[in-house]
């Protein structure tokens, strides 16, 4: 490990970020054995830089930023004079807040379940605007395999006309790309993951996916849904319209 890496943050910085971290757990609802996993930090280490007893170091910080998808420092990727409060980097496609406001908020989010057929995957994606990245960002919840929870930047780039979800961790990405909403709210599109098969083997995959504000469904369910279940064909027929309209194609060559 470079020295840079085992460097202290200062003790106002350490303080500063130690209060975001406990702002973005109670925002999540999410544990601080959960959010040390992620960051593969032992819970000890965290407890104590959360309390005061230990300095983050840099190398921390980076575990912890990525983990949770934000940035928790004053300075992030980009230069401090490229940054303009209330405009996102050019390469999230330089959109303003105002501009993005109505995407924020809790989406139902679905896709078919990898591991058995016909059913459907559901979970909870939070967007927000996260005033120290300067762009919008996002978390789930609600998962059933809670240890692949993800988070990360949205880009919003004029010219595509759509909306990209990015999580990168460690240099792996895994890509949500949607239309904009319909009428309804509605955002659908493809996910680009990489699925986990025996022991540590992973393949990847792409599956439609749709995001539906939460506040426009009546009863919310997460988890694996089957057929039969009271949400089963309200969800599948999200899912259907993803590729029957098409939002989404699907090309095999074949």
């Amino acid at each position: 490990m470079s020295r840079r890496a085992e460097q202290n943050l200062s003790s106002e910085e350490s303080r500063t970020a130690a209060s975001l971290i406990v702002e973005q757990l109670a925002r999540r609802r999410m544990t601080r054995q959960h959010l040390a996993e992620l960051a593969k930090l032992s819970l000890s280490t965290l407890e104590k830089t959360l309390s005061g007893r230990r300095p983050f170091t840099i190398a921390t910080m980076v575990r912890l930023e990525e983990a949770l998808g934000v940035s928790l420092r004053a300075k992030n990727s980009a230069p401090a004079s490229d940054i303009i409060a209330g405009l996102a980097p050019d390469g999230l496609g330089s959109y303003s807040r105002p501009a993005v406001m109505w995407m924020e908020g809790d989406y139902l989010t679905l896709r078919p379940s990898f591991s058995e057929p016909k059913a459907i995957y559901a979970y909870l994606t939070q967007i927000r605007w996260d005033a120290t990245a300067s762009s919008l960002i996002f978390n789930e919840s609600e998962r059933v395999d809670s240890e692949y929870t993800q988070g990360g930047v949205v880009s919003a780039p004029h010219q595509s006309g759509h909306i990209y979800l990015v999580t990168n961790k460690h240099g792996q990405y895994r890509l949500v790309i949607v239309a904009r909403p319909t009428i309804k709210g509605e955002m659908h599109g493809i996910l680009a993951t990489l699925q986990v098969g025996r022991g540590s083997q992973l393949t990847p995959v792409a599956t439609p996916i749709v995001l539906v504000p939460a506040k426009a469904v009546s009863s919310l369910t997460f988890g694996l849904v089957k057929s039969g279940h009271d949400c089963y064909v309200a969800y599948r027929g999200f899912l259907k319209r993803t590729v029957d309209e098409p939002f989404a194609l699907f090309v095999t060559g074949q």
